[in-house]
């Protein structure tokens, strides 16, 4: 498939929106239940690292930002990674050329360690960041409740290789 990547503008929000809306409809991709407007979502992400992937008619695929882990400072350098994929482009390698783009923007920005919480049934997530250096650090067990039942969540880490390392 030919995509391409680029920023996201508060522009893309109703596609954006609508990936959001099917992810959460697996029941597979987020605790959440409701899609957030377009400023709460912007207030809990960080400005830089927010792509979308567009196929060759300008239609919009899937998505991927970076949310702050903790205001604290010394967390200055760790993200939590989002990415999302429109169900008709499952399979096809947009979430991995949106996971990669997050990957050197985050390092880029001076990112050393980007952290995922994943639903251990959510097996393609799973193995997508592990193809592109996440490891499970972690199974948090019963974390949560979604529609009254309990579910573990799988915490992958990828700490760079060119970020933050001694010299």
């Amino acid at each position: 498939m030919s995509i391409t990547i680029h920023p996201m503008y508060a522009t893309d929000w109703t596609a954006v929106s609508q990936i959001y809306a099917d992810g959460i409809a697996t029941g597979e991709a987020t605790f959440e239940t409701d899609v957030p407007t377009w400023e709460k979502w912007d207030t809990g992400h960080l400005p830089n690292c927010r792509f979308v992937a567009r196929s060759k008619a300008g239609e919009v695929l899937g998505w991927a930002a970076l949310s702050p882990v903790s205001s604290r400072c010394v967390y200055a350098g760790v993200a939590e990674v989002s990415v999302y994929v429109a169900p008709s482009a499952w399979g096809q390698g947009v979430g991995k050329r949106l996971l990669q783009t997050l990957v050197d923007c985050s390092e880029a920005e001076g990112i050393w360690t980007l952290q995922a919480g994943i639903f251990p049934e959510n097996t393609a997530s799973v193995k997508l960041h592990e193809k592109l250096g996440f490891r499970v650090v972690g199974r948090r067990e019963k974390l949560g409740q979604q529609y009254g039942r309990w579910r573990d969540v799988l915490f992958l880490e990828r700490r760079s290789q060119k970020v933050g390392i001694q010299e």
